[in-house]
């Protein structure tokens, strides 16, 4: 299986996960979901290893653009789901997926331990 990093290009973590995976000669794809587009399935996959609490992200300016009723109504993973397929920027990026885990943002340390040789 091939790693695929899902993201958007200007997003300066995505920006830190590629390069990072670069300098270290990792093969991924890269998936830029607000052009491609994401779908329900690839939603599923990853909600499969990760928690959709973790999928959303609360800290930035589309959950905080959000009215207060649609924040109130992300209460469960299909709404969650719904959210996201809505509006790709709600989600923590990068998204990393493996063969062996999805993991969802960057740091040099969570990536070396996934990597590690």
């Amino acid at each position: 299986m091939t790693n695929r990093l899902y993201g958007i290009p200007n997003c300066d973590t995505v920006k830190k996960a590629r390069t990072w995976l670069t300098e270290h000669h990792y093969d991924f794809q890269f998936h830029d979901f607000k052009k491609a587009g994401l779908d329900r399935a690839t939603i599923e996959s990853w909600l499969q290893r990760v928690e959709w609490e973790v999928l959303i992200n609360r800290k930035g300016t589309t959950w905080r653009g959000l009215d207060e009723a649609r924040k109130a109504s992300i209460i469960d993973v299909e709404h969650a789901i719904l959210l996201m397929l809505e509006n790709p920027s709600i989600i923590k990026r990068p998204v990393l997926v493996t063969a062996m885990q999805t993991c969802v943002g960057f740091s040099d340390d969570t990536y070396q331990q996934i990597f590690k040789k």
